[in-house]
């Protein structure tokens, strides 16, 4: 049955690439400082200058928008402030960025959102689909109000066929592509003991993988609009990156701990912003897996809280 699963998902032609790039809107001009292109000696980091509206959740979007900070870009991450917040989650993938709120039930909030977007260059988004469109923040909206803008979304089951209305999440999706039967599949035979029920991964391999997909697909986007012009819009679907993982080849790790030799080599210490009159905190975390000499990465700080800053732009640098 899980072949049957596999196979299934694998040659239906809605499946669609994990990462693609479309144009939005017909060709247009993209606001550009020729003094701070990509190359000139004054950048020290590739993203500087770029304004980056992170309108996610949990971790795939988020991990997309501290790939983003981490290359220079100013990532104003904006959550709800009628939606959990996941501390455990939150304080790593905020790092380099900076937090705010916004209800964009409220029409004083969605005018605050209307008006960061005619400044920014990246739109990110990973609500439900139609979601923001119902709002007036869909992608013919977004290209309407910043022409040249890239507009990046994040979806369960891509944008095609009879489940891309449907909701859902990493663990969800493994389920539904057959992903977890072949882990377990794998695992029975890497061990050699009886082949046990499938169960979610421990970690979520395709919200990491996908968010990563994001940040390459927006900076691929980007890179268009100063050679071509235009809008561009940048889809990544779970679905898609599950059928890119679990249709490879690929070895089994070793198990891991914060204790492992090698783990600790790439481990960095990042400064907490505490609240005011609260004591300076740091956490360790995985450094960035990018290694530029020339443009290196930037650890940043990470908020504390979900609601640290204003809802504006810093000035371009």
């Amino acid at each position: 049955m899980s072949h049957r699963v596999r196979l299934i998902w694998r040659l239906d032609p809605r499946i669609a690439a994990p990462a693609r790039a479309a144009p939005a809107l017909p060709a247009a001009l993209i606001h550009a400082d020729l003094d701070q292109a990509p190359g000139s000696h004054l950048i020290p980091h590739p993203l500087q200058g770029i304004r980056v509206l992170d309108l996610t959740r949990v971790l795939a979007g988020p991990v997309c928008g501290r790939t983003l900070a981490a290359h220079g870009a100013d990532v104003l991450w904006i959550t709800s402030p009628s939606l959990p917040a996941l501390p455990l989650l939150d304080i790593d993938t905020s790092r380099g960025k900076r937090t705010t709120q916004l209800d964009l039930n409220a029409t004083k909030d969605r005018e605050q959102l209307s008006y960061l977007i005619h400044d920014s260059d990246v739109f990110l988004q990973a609500y439900h689909p139609g979601g923001l469109a119902n709002k007036g923040f869909g992608v013919e909206d977004a290209a309407r109000a910043r022409p040249g803008i890239v507009y990046a979304s994040l979806t369960a089951y891509d944008w095609d066929g009879p489940w891309k209305e449907r909701r859902g999440f990493d663990s969800l999706v493994q389920t539904a592509t057959g992903f977890n039967v072949a882990e377990a599949e794998a695992y029975a035979a890497f061990t050699g003991a009886e082949f046990e029920p499938p169960r979610p991964l421990p970690m979520q391999a395709l919200d990491h993988a996908a968010g990563y997909l994001l940040a390459f697909g927006i900076q691929a986007a980007l890179c268009k609009t100063i050679t071509e012009g235009g809008s561009w819009e940048v889809r990544v679907s779970l679905a898609a990156v599950a059928q890119w993982i679990a249709f490879g080849e690929g070895r089994p790790l070793p198990p891991r701990s914060m204790d492992d030799e090698e783990l600790s080599r790439i481990v960095v210490e990042i400064p907490v912003i505490s609240a005011q009159g609260e004591p300076q905190k740091a956490m360790k975390a995985i450094r960035h897996s990018a290694v530029l000499s020339a443009t290196p990465v930037q650890e940043g700080e990470a908020p504390m809280r979900l609601d640290s800053h204003p809802p504006q732009w810093l000035p371009r640098m």
